[in-house]
């Protein structure tokens, strides 16, 4: 049995990232280990920090910003920032708080192995050199799924300090065949490819922690992360041609505008309610897509990113469309506890 703690994003008010952390964490434990979360939530000076010292965008910091706008002006916003937290309470184990490196280096010292995984921890983008486990010490380093969530590298200088970065690792699986590409690409190694840890659940298992549909008429569920007019064109024409309701996860302003019945401020447990009890689900998200799949419900599924766009997000939906339809999920998520297994006991 091994100490296990997780580096992976906790604290972006995302039902996809919440639910993921949640989904390694049982599995973890469920095979013997002792395991949780590093409940890492870096402080404004941390912040800064790595935005210059990572060459990131400060674009990052203009999208922060528009978040921020939401939640400010939504009540709903907030319940749900504050669901998430209780989420993590009533479901996981969460180490203490760390703000900066140096107290993620502090507190590797309480584990037998580090894992980093999943979501897009590794996406250059905004890229953060604590998600591959910079902080670490001796003990092994296990990247679980890792998403570079893109399909091209923009600058040189991103690529040569994911070269390093990932260099200290004694185990390394990414989530999708592109990230596999680049990564092969940097290190002349090539990773294996994993399924996302919410594929590692069975459809019983999200059903024993799901809330309860929202409505017993049928209904098309909306869940937008970008912002499109043809979204909402989209799901009017669904809703009309099906002659259903259209229920809406709200996330952008867009969405509190344009969504009509408002599932407002729930946390992830009703978020799976939601979907599970869907007619049909219309989404832009990669984890609203995977459960879809999981739960057996209809998606339409909507391209936040237009595939020429340097910083596309689609490699990771692409993929998944490609696993699901080819393997299905027993064998996907047979696949991903077979690789923990053999790593963690290596």
């Amino acid at each position: 049995m091994a100490r296990i703690g997780v580096m992976t994003f906790l604290h972006n008010d995302n039902f996809g990232s919440s639910l993921q952390a949640y989904a390694l964490q049982r599995v973890l434990r469920e095979m013997g280990h002792e395991c949780e979360h590093i409940d890492y939530l870096p402080d404004n000076r941390e912040k800064l920090r790595n935005l210059i010292e990572s060459g990131n965008s400060i674009r990052l910091v203009l999208e922060g910003m528009r978040k921020k706008r939401v939640k400010a002006g939504q009540a709903g916003a907030r319940q749900k920032s504050s669901a998430i937290p209780e989420f993590y309470k009533r479901r996981m184990k969460m180490s203490p708080r760390c703000r900066n490196g140096k107290e993620l280096k502090k507190i590797s010292g309480r584990y037998d192995i580090l894992l980093c995984g999943s979501d897009q921890i590794w996406n250059p983008v905004w890229m953060n050199p604590a998600y591959f486990l910079n902080f670490g010490g001796n003990q092994p380093k296990i990247a679980y799924a890792a998403s570079l969530g893109v399909s091209r590298l923009g600058s040189g200088k991103k690529a040569g300090m994911i070269r390093r970065l990932v260099h200290g690792f004694d185990a390394v699986s990414v989530r999708e065949e592109e990230g596999a590409d680049l990564l092969e690409s940097i290190t002349g190694t090539r990773p294996e490819v994993m399924p996302d840890p919410v594929c590692l659940l069975r459809k019983e298992d999200w059903e024993e922690i799901a809330g309860e549909r929202p409505s017993e008429d049928p209904y098309l569920l909306c869940y937008f992360i970008g912002e499109n007019p043809e979204y909402w064109e989209k799901a009017k024409r669904i809703s009309r041609e099906k002659n259903i309701r259209m229920l809406t996860i709200p996330v952008t302003e867009e969405s509190y505008q344009n969504g009509g019945e408002l599932l407002d401020g729930i946390g992830p447990e009703a978020f799976l309610g939601a979907i599970g009890g869907a007619d049909t689900v219309l989404t832009d998200s990669f984890h609203a897509l995977a459960f879809s799949a999981i739960l057996e419900k209809n998606c339409e599924l909507c391209r936040r990113y237009r595939d020429n766009d340097p910083e596309s997000k689609n490699s990771r939906i692409d993929h998944f469309r490609r696993e699901i339809g080819r393997n299905g999920p027993e064998q996907m998520r047979e696949k991903g506890l077979c690789w923990l297994k053999q790593q963690i006991r290596a």
